[in-house]
């Protein structure tokens, strides 16, 4: 299970990521339109901004604004980021490797191999989906809305 922060960063990324390239959103907004507290989303952005994958600007029309396309941000990365390794048992970690304790034989561990198969499924889903994927499929799902409707939600941020 994701933790909540994962959602919250994954939220927030989505919103930044239907923003025009060069708009900035405010925390407050972002905030507001995620249903995400803020203090709490300044420390997911801040440590999303440690990784590269947003920036910030100062001043009156300041804010976040991500910085990769959102096509280059796969939702494996942002899980990584925000909660760490994403294997079900610490033997299968990519990244935080550890043998098991009460394993003898990693090779012929009925537990691992099924676990195997899970973890390889949920990589390859999770590193192969950008923002830009999870949007595309949002978009698909969505009734058509009026064009007076699509006019105001580009100009500001869309309910996540």
């Amino acid at each position: 299970m994701i933790s909540q922060r994962a959602k919250y960063a994954l939220r927030a990324l989505v919103a930044l990521a239907r923003a025009e390239a060069d708009q900035t959103i405010m925390i407050s907004e972002l905030s507001t339109s995620c249903v995400i507290p803020k203090k709490f989303l300044e420390q997911i952005l801040l440590d999303l901004k440690h990784h590269d994958l947003v920036r910030s600007r100062r001043g009156k029309l300041g804010g976040y604004q991500l910085n990769k396309q959102p096509t280059e941000i796969m939702f494996g990365e942002v899980l990584r980021i925000v909660d760490g390794p994403i294997a079900l048992l610490p033997c299968l970690s990519v990244t935080s490797y550890r043998r098991c304790k009460d394993c003898s034989d990693e090779a012929s561990c009925e537990i691992r191999r099924v676990f195997a198969q899970v973890a390889k499924s949920s990589r390859d889903i999770l590193d192969n989906t950008s923002l830009s994927d999870a949007m595309t499929v949002d978009r698909q799902q969505r009734k058509p809305a009026s064009r007076k409707r699509d006019a105001r939600e580009t100009r500001s941020v869309r309910s996540c």
